[in-house]
Order: C-alpha cells, then structure tokens, then sequence
C-alpha cells in the first residue's frame, strides 16, 4: 500500500517554500502526498520582494479539509502556515475531529506581510490550539524563543532550555532549530521527547538563510513518520535532506536561493 501524508500549509508562489516545497519533499522521499491551502503568499518583485499575504476563507479551508480526509484514510499530517486566529480555529476543529497517528507543527508565526501584532495572536492562537495535538514540532530560532518565552537563545544549552519550555505547552517531541543563528561552525538543531535530549549536529553550508528550509525539514519528518519511521531517525533523515537541499540550492531572481528537496542518498 502507498504510504501517504498530508499537509494543511501556506502556498508561496515561487515555488521555494510552503505547500509547494511540503509536496516535493514528501514525493521525493516516496509518499504520496495531498494538501490544503490555508493562504496564498507571493513575494513583490516591484516593493523589494515583500511578501504580499492573503488568507483563504476559513470555510473554503474546512471545504478542503473535508475533502482530503474523505478521500483518504489519513494519520499523518504536517500543520505549516496558518497565519490567522480563524484559520488555526478551523484547523484545530478538523484535527480534533479524528485520530492521528502523529500531527508534526512547523509553527510559522507570522509572516513579512502582515501586522507585526498579528504575531502574538497567533502565538497565543497556536499555543492552545494546536500545540497540545503535535507528535512533532519545529521551532527555528525565532518560533523556539517566541514559544519558550526566552528573550535570547545564544548556546546550545539555551536550545535545549527552550526546548523543554515548548514541550512543557504539550508536544511529545521538540526539534528545535539553531540553523545559522547560533555561533561556531556547527548548524546545530535540539530533539527533546520529554526525557532525553539528541543533538543533530553538522558543518553549516554558508551563513545565509535558504527559502524552505525548514517546510522541508517539517515535511520530510512528517514523511518519514507516514513510513512508519521512529522520529530520533526521521529528524536525522530530515536534516540529511535539507543539507543536501540547500547544498544544490536554486538560484533564482529573487534576492535569496531556494532550497531543492533531495532524498538523502545511502
């Protein structure tokens, strides 16, 4: 039988991140993957490649869902961009409205095209809504020190120290990541499962943020975990995937390289 995934997440128009980059990620890793659009962004190539955000209609949103899971029988789904206060209320009902084997939360806070404000709703939208239904969540840099509470995540022991806090709010894993943010040579990402702390180390490719890096790190572990993958070794395969997505990097028009998902080669 295919296995199958799922993904309620942002469409990003250029390709490099969001929904587009979830699909290819799961189909590279051999999963037959579907899709919700929770809301459309696309870069301004006139206004210095701001991003332009425009949400899709909660009910069109629950449409979607409605028709994935009847089509499906489906256990594993990956939670990107929801961007709204009444996106994550839709969602959080859908998902609570039937089992699943593991929810794995990319926790997209805000995005450039929306009210700074806007940001701490949905923190506070997401912390009691949909943070409690994860198996699996992975905060960046920014998402881990927003959640955690933490003004400053500048070691490696601050990573782990926001990964508890997170775990704290009701997710049984953390994969928190220091991408290029943290000092030394080393991108350094922290799992937490509640009793035991894994760090994924490996030498950084460059110092400059690559556009879905970490959708496809989400994805491939929500991937991984469709195959019936442990998530200490989803995560690594996952990290595998990214390095060699941002190793052969597309360079494009805008003013950043995208990630190109590749399955980790033996």
């Amino acid at each position: 039988m295919t296995n199958r995934a799922y993904v309620i997440a942002g469409s990003e128009a250029t390709g490099g991140a969001g929904i587009q980059a979830d699909l290819k990620a799961f189909q590279e890793l051999g999963v037959y993957g579907m899709g919700t659009i929770t809301c459309i962004v696309s870069f301004d190539p006139k206004n210095g490649w701001a991003h332009r955000f425009v949400p899709v209609d909660p009910a069109v949103i629950a449409d979607q869902i409605e028709a994935a899971t009847s089509c499906h029988d489906l256990d594993v789904v990956k939670i990107g961009m929801l961007g709204t206060p009444d996106t994550i209320d839709v969602v959080a009902e859908a998902l609570s409205a039937r089992p699943w084997r593991h929810v794995v939360l990319d926790p997209v806070l805000i995005c450039k095209g929306q009210e700074p404000g806007a940001a701490l709703d949905t923190d506070k939208a997401l912390t009691a809504q949909i943070l409690p239904l994860a198996t699996v969540i992975t905060p960046n840099h920014f998402e881990a020190r927003t959640l955690a509470g933490m003004e400053r995540i500048d070691t490696e022991d601050d990573l782990v120290e926001a990964a508890r806090r997170i775990h704290d709010l009701g997710p049984r894993h953390v994969i928190a990541k220091g991408g290029t943010e943290l000092p030394g040579p080393d991108a350094v990402d922290v799992h937490f499962d509640g009793e035991n702390v894994t760090v994924l180390r490996a030498p950084k490719i460059g110092r400059e943020r690559v556009s879905g890096a970490g959708c496809t790190f989400a994805a491939a572990i929500t991937a991984e975990l469709a195959k019936g993958t442990e998530v200490g070794e989803a995560a690594a395969t996952a990290k595998q995937m990214v390095r060699e997505g941002i190793a052969e990097r597309l360079t494009t028009h805008a003013p950043f390289a995208s990630v190109v998902p590749i399955a980790p080669r033996d």
